[in-house]
């Protein structure tokens, strides 16, 4: 990969926040809407220094199904393959982080940049170009910000308790989640004016707490969106009440939230104008659209990413009719 000229941000973007698989599909869905226009702030709680390269999951897995990149089993790089943790097992290594060879390449010459000075923004953007996509990828801040979890009563950093400590019985229970970095972190200029030009801010389907929580926890972020002239509109991440992939129930308990679209709004405190759902439900102070918001193939992302900026827009012209 050769270094990328930063490109301007659009005049008018469709900003979205996105963290984990929800939030990558559903940028991938309104990419084929808003094509160059789109700009996600993907969440970097989950990044880890392993393997001598720094891994950004989020971000990553966000340009892979923008590039039409991401494998069949949901993360790291199509048809990759995986020499390398195959010889570190050999040399005795503990791998319990595994890495593609070509995601590994990614993933070390992030860390090098970085070490050369580069800035995350600008690096994420060089990835993007790489891969060809043609949308913008950033990140909330240039600091590092990572997401830790406090269960069985000690801290875990968030790669160990997802991959290590989940997987074993019995059943961890959350007892608290912290962003450490995120106090002396800043919004970066380019998160600040995206969401300022926004004609659409859409919060995609992702863990409330670990995925989007991260990127709210960073100082400047909450307060762009509170004054955005843009509507903010969430996609839930429950389909029939329920969560399809990942943690996010155990992550709610702890934040003592519902699992339904009450739930969901009463999370994000006041940042919504809108909530686009598949429960029937009124919600005091939020506008609520009742659609599918399962996207189980490319013809349903795309359908839920147009139900969702069709809401924005209808809420942009004062609108807030269920339908």
């Amino acid at each position: 990969m050769s270094s990328a000229v930063a490109r301007p941000l659009p005049e008018a973007p469709v900003v979205v926040l996105a963290g984990g698989t929800g939030g990558a599909k559903l940028a991938r869905g309104i990419l084929q809407h808003a094509q160059d226009d789109l700009v996600v702030i993907a969440n970097t709680g989950d990044d880890v220094e392993i393997h001598g390269g720094l891994v950004s999951p989020d971000p990553d897995l966000v340009t892979f199904w923008l590039a039409d990149r991401i494998d069949e089993r949901g993360w790291g790089l199509k048809d990759d393959t995986f020499l390398v943790m195959d010889a570190l097992r050999e040399l005795g290594d503990d791998v319990w982080f595994n890495l593609g060879d070509r995601d590994l390449a990614l993933c070390v010459r992030r860390a090098r940049r970085l070490a050369e000075g580069a800035r995350p923004t600008e690096v994420l953007a060089e990835n993007a170009a790489a891969y060809g996509v043609a949308a913008h990828v950033l990140p909330p801040a240039d600091e590092p910000v990572r997401t830790r979890v406090r269960a069985d009563d000690r801290w875990w950093d968030f790669q160990e308790f997802m991959i290590r400590r989940l997987r074993e019985e019995p059943a961890p229970v959350v007892l608290d989640v912290a962003f450490d970095g995120a106090e002396q972190a800043t919004a970066t200029p380019e998160v600040l004016r995206a969401i300022a030009s926004a004609r659409a801010i859409v919060v995609g389907p992702s863990n409330p707490v670990i995925s989007i929580g991260p990127i709210l926890a960073v100082p400047g972020v909450r307060e762009a969106l509170r004054s955005a002239a843009a509507p903010v509109v969430a996609v839930a991440p429950l389909v029939d009440g329920q969560v399809l992939k990942g943690p996010t129930a155990s992550f709610l308990r702890w934040a003592d939230v519902s699992m339904d679209a009450p739930g969901i709004a009463r999370v994000y405190d006041g940042l919504l104008d809108g909530l686009l759902t598949d429960e029937e439900v009124e919600l005091p102070g939020v506008a609520v659209r009742t659609a599918n918001v399962l996207m189980a193939d490319a013809e349903s992302r795309a359908s839920v990413a147009a139900d969702v900026l069709a809401f924005a827009a209808d809420l942009a012209a004062g609108d807030r009719s269920p339908a």
